[in-house]
């Protein structure tokens, strides 16, 4: 495995663990200015409330909002500074969002995302959905979906130098 040398931390979890709002504090820890990379897609009605709901909450807490559906290389980019952290909510809607776009490279994307990380002056915090602990998905794209974000959360851990899995709102600490 490589050496640890960026300054990220990913944050996984299943569906409502409390992974966002752990994240959320490891960045108002931090005391530096806090920019939200949002990676979500308003495919339905449902998802624009759940959008509306987030961007809402954060509203008057202190946090910059950006949204990037799929150049998220680009985004943290040109977000980067030191004395910033971005958290990144989250990386399974951004492998779900370069699933859908035509002619993407999912693996792809991911290596340089992970490669991108060390060039990153700013402190990036990774949040994404555990998808692999449960019954192996009954239709290939389902399949394509859970193999392409493990693959993700492996290698982005290979270069976090904290990794946290959170359930119940309780953060277990497995790196760093």
């Amino acid at each position: 495995m490589t050496a640890s040398h960026s300054r990220s931390i990913l944050v996984l979890g299943g569906a409502r663990s409390g992974k966002s709002r752990f994240a959320e504090g490891l960045a108002s820890d931090t005391g530096f200015d806090r920019f939200y990379l949002a990676t979500g897609r308003a495919w339905d009605d449902e998802m624009r409330a759940r959008i509306a709901a987030h961007k809402a909450d954060r509203a008057n807490d202190g946090w910059t909002t950006h949204e990037e559906p799929v150049d998220l290389v680009g985004a943290l980019k040109a977000l980067d500074q030191p004395g910033r952290v971005i958290l990144v909510d989250c990386l399974t809607l951004w492998v779900t969002n370069l699933m859908m776009e035509e002619g993407r490279d999912v693996d792809a994307d991911g290596a340089a995302l992970a490669a991108s990380l060390g060039e990153l002056q700013a402190t990036v915090i990774f949040v994404s959905n555990e998808v692999g602990l449960g019954i192996v998905p009954e239709n290939k794209m389902a399949r394509a979906f859970r193999d392409h974000a493990g693959r993700l959360h492996q290698a982005i851990a290979a270069q976090a130098a904290d990794v946290y899995f959170v359930a119940a709102g309780l953060p277990l600490k497995m790196k760093g």
